[in-house]
């Protein structure tokens, strides 16, 4: 029944105003909103993500989007210069200086 349907993914922010100009203003992403002010990211040529408002919503503690990036040194430096703070972890997952995990079978990310 799905095996040939595209799925698409979904998120809650309290802010959504905020979640615009996030998406669209810093990372550039080409960003719709409908009628009942729900926003859609239209990232790549048919990829899409609802971001819906939710007044109670409380963000997660792990990574709910991945972009591929062809440098990630690069496009974590070019998103630093534009304020954006990246994570560091110890365990159970070590990342580098400058929030990127490399290696352990898991690539980098």
């Amino acid at each position: 029944m799905f095996s040939t349907t595209k799925a698409f993914s979904g998120f809650s922010v309290n802010d959504l105003q905020k979640a615009k100009e996030f998406y669209h203003g810093i990372l550039g992403i080409e960003v719709s909103e409908n009628e009942m002010g729900i926003l859609t990211l239209h990232i790549g040529a048919d990829t899409n993500v609802v971001i819906y408002p939710k007044p109670n919503h409380v963000p997660a503690t792990f990574t709910i989007l991945n972009f591929p990036a062809d440098n990630i040194d690069e496009a974590v430096d070019e998103l630093s210069a534009k304020g954006i703070i990246f994570e560091q972890y110890s365990e159970p997952v070590r990342t580098d200086a400058k929030g990127i995990l490399r290696g352990n079978g898991r690539g980098r990310i």
